[in-house]
């Protein structure tokens, strides 16, 4: 038994959305999906999805898509993305109940690993638009849109703080923490979302949403603050699902 990761699978088999103009790593990247996601991950591991599912609006515009994963080896927990539009944070509970024991979908909860408490929400990074001069140096930033992300993370923020209460009061005290925006923008060093890493003391940070080489730098990658942070976007792995944690029986 082990615990897996990966995010963006941008899935469209109800619409006629294509990735590929975002590079050839797309190309047949469902298939690709399947093909890595059944060699890798086996019926008794636990492989969480870090969000941007399905380009489906609404519910019954993802059906197929939702039953792609559903197909997919393993025990599958969704985080949600900027793109899950079909995703009301409010009927999380609802989701469950629709798709228990089929999937589970990750927010203001938690999902249990062996004796590690799974926390995420989709989080919030600023990403600009930032001015630079000539030399590349930061002269300013548009302030109503940072006035905006500062409310989106405060609100995140107050989602994952729930989570990781409810997995202490049912006796969690080792985590992982997912996200599906990056922890920090590229000119942060901490944010709320590695602070709070911090105060828990989490195993690993694990987070998605960047796409393009130019992109797979823009947050923490590896060790920080003795936290592990993975960047597990379904393009940078090539859509070969990340080992988070082995079983520890």
């Amino acid at each position: 038994m082990a615990l897996y990761a990966m995010g963006d699978l941008h899935l469209s088999f109800q619409t006629d959305k294509s990735m590929e103009v975002f590079g050839r790593v797309w190309k047949n990247h469902v298939k690709k999906t399947e093909k890595y996601v059944s060699r890798i991950v086996k019926p008794e591991d636990t492989l969480v999805l870090t969000g941007d599912h399905s380009w489906g609006r609404k519910l019954e515009e993802c059906a197929e898509d939702l039953a792609f994963i559903e197909r997919l080896p393993g025990r599958k927990i969704l985080l949600r993305g900027n793109h899950d539009m079909f995703w009301d944070a409010k009927k999380t509970e609802q989701l469950n109940e629709r798709f228990r024991d089929r999937l589970f979908f990750l927010q203001d909860n938690f999902a249990a690993y062996e004796d590690y408490a799974l926390v995420g929400t989709k989080g919030f990074t600023f990403e600009g638009p930032f001015y630079l001069d000539p030399w590349g140096n930061v002269t300013g930033w548009d302030e109503e849109k940072e006035a905006r992300a500062e409310k989106l993370v405060a609100r995140e923020m107050a989602r994952l703080r729930r989570s990781f209460q409810k997995a202490e009061d049912a006796g969690y005290r080792k985590f992982v923490m997912f996200l599906h925006y990056p922890p920090t923008n590229i000119l942060e060093e901490s944010s709320p979302f590695t602070e709070i890493a911090e105060e828990y003391g989490v195993s690993a940070v694990v987070y998605s949403h960047c796409h393009g080489e130019r992109r797979y730098g823009d947050s923490i990658r590896g060790m920080h603050h003795g936290i592990r942070y993975m960047l597990v976007s379904g393009d940078y792995l090539n859509f070969r699902p990340e080992q988070i944690l082995p079983s520890s029986i």
